[in-house]
Formats: C-alpha cells, sequence, structure tokens
C-alpha cells in the first residue's frame, strides 16, 4: 500500500557551486538528474593526491567557507564567474590568482576542476528540517547558523522532534502540489563531519555542535537521496513523503 504523508514545505534552497566555499540560496531551482543544476560542478583537487577523494575541503582549510561564489554565467547552467575572497577582493573563478591563493592556504598545489556531473560525498541532494537544527542547537547550548549544514533544501517541518528525517530512509519526497512533481528518494542519512564545526562567518572551530549529533544520534542528521524525477522546485512549495507499506 503506496501512503502519502504531508512533511512540510520548503523553507531555503541552496546549491554550492564550488566544493567547499560559501553557498547561494535561489527562490527556485531545476532538480536535474545530477541534483540542482549549478551545484557543487567545481572543486579544488590536490595535486598528486592519488585517493579516491582528492578534492581539498574546509575540513583541510576552514577559510573555504569564507569564499563567495558570484556572478553567472551567460548561458547553460547557473554556473559563477568570479569569487570574493576573504580580503573583499573580486577575482575569476578560473584565474591563476585564485588557484595560488587557495594553494599557499593549503601549503601544496591544487588544480581547479569542473565536473558536469557534480562533486558530491555521498548523493546530489541533501535535505535537512529545521527542527533538526533547532534540536541541536538547544542540546548544544549554541546558536547555530544553518549554513553550517550545507544542506540542498531546508524544510519547515510537520513534525517538530529533532532528526525525524531519519524515517524518511526507503522513501521519496515529492515537491509542489501534483502527485507527478519534481521527486528525489531518501538513500541515507547523513553522516556528519567537522563542517557543522566551522561558523560560516569566520570560519572559527567549535567541536560542540559535531560532539552533539553524535551524542544525540549517532552523527547523523539529515538525509541523502537520488532524483527520481527532475522539475523545479520553489520555496513554499509542500512536500510530501511517499513511501511503501506492507497491507
Amino acid at each position: 500500500m503506496t501512503t502519502r504523508t504531508p512533511v512540510g514545505r520548503v523553507r531555503e534552497i541552496v546549491r554550492y557551486p564550488v566544493k567547499s566555499m560559501a553557498g547561494i540560496a535561489a527562490e527556485s531551482a531545476v532538480l536535474g538528474w545530477y541534483g540542482l543544476e549549478g551545484d557543487r560542478r567545481f572543486g579544488f583537487r590536490r595535486v598528486g593526491d592519488a585517493s579516491g577523494m582528492p578534492w581539498l575541503t574546509a575540513s583541510r582549510v576552514p577559510e573555504l567557507i569564507l569564499y563567495h561564489p558570484e556572478g553567472r554565467n551567460a548561458a547553460g547552467e547557473p554556473l559563477p564567474t568570479h569569487v570574493r575572497t576573504p580580503s573583499g577582493a573580486r577575482v575569476e573563478l578560473q584565474s591563476d590568482a585564485l588557484r595560488a591563493e587557495i594553494a599557499k592556504r593549503y601549503g601544496s598545489d591544487v588544480e581547479l576542476m569542473k565536473l558536469r556531473h557534480g562533486i558530491f560525498d555521498e548523493a546530489a541532494i541533501s535535505v535537512i528540517s529545521l527542527a533538526t537544527i533547532a534540536g541541536i542547537a538547544r542540546e548544544a547550548g549554541l546558536d547555530l547558523d544553518r549554513r553550517r549544514f550545507r544542506a540542498n533544501i531546508f524544510l519547515d517541518a510537520e513534525d517538530t522532534k529533532p532528526f525525524h528525517e531519519d524515517a524518511w530512509v526507503g522513501g521519496m519526497l515529492v515537491f509542489g502540489e501534483s502527485e507527478r512533481g519534481p521527486a528525489v528518494s531518501v538513500t541515507m542519512r547523513d553522516e556528519r563531519c567537522v563542517m557543522i564545526n566551522l561558523d560560516p562567518e569566520t570560519a572559527e572551530r567549535d567541536a560542540r555542535p559535531m560532539k552533539t549529533v553524535v551524542r544525540l544520534n549517532e552523527n547523523m542528521a539529515g538525509v541523502y537521496a537520488t532524483v527520481v524525477r527532475t522539475g523545479t522546485i520553489r520555496v513554499g512549495d509542500r512536500v510530501n513523503l511517499v513511501s511503501q507499506r506492507p497491507e
């Protein structure tokens, strides 16, 4: 038997054009087969790193989150043309100047890569409820900026209990009023890394957020999903969970 349960509405949509740099919020975004168009299409690769994950991230260089992609290319996906650096300078994304600055912060050579299908850790879409963030903040005794969680879709949820997203795994989230609206299949819980310990305004570290998530929910907060139906997602869209249950 198929069940359709309202779970909330879209509060914010964010794409991260350059892996580990600041995100860009939007009122709407196209959900394609490789996630939100323009999401994580660029990343700096650590030259000489032969591992399966050679990407330079803020876990190694926290200041990366202080770089803000800007501008928009003339055609195709909504990709940035420039980056605003922590010093306030505006430099071209694909310039030697930006590459050299990032390499200096890292302490070794890097190169900017562009992948048409995106550079994702686990899945192309991440979703988290604001109730979960609020619960973590209460337990940690902190006022947590939701940007720490770097989700693509933030939800105002019907359920106010933290970590209720865990129950969505195995189901499908459908966006909008139509039963045939854009949809993602929830594949797994989102295991958190030190990124949530970084203040998005200063890049300063505080271990309490991650310690709290470890203590409360096995270091899981939010969920990952894969795209099963494309379309446009908008802030304010209703979100329904569709699941199969034994009759």
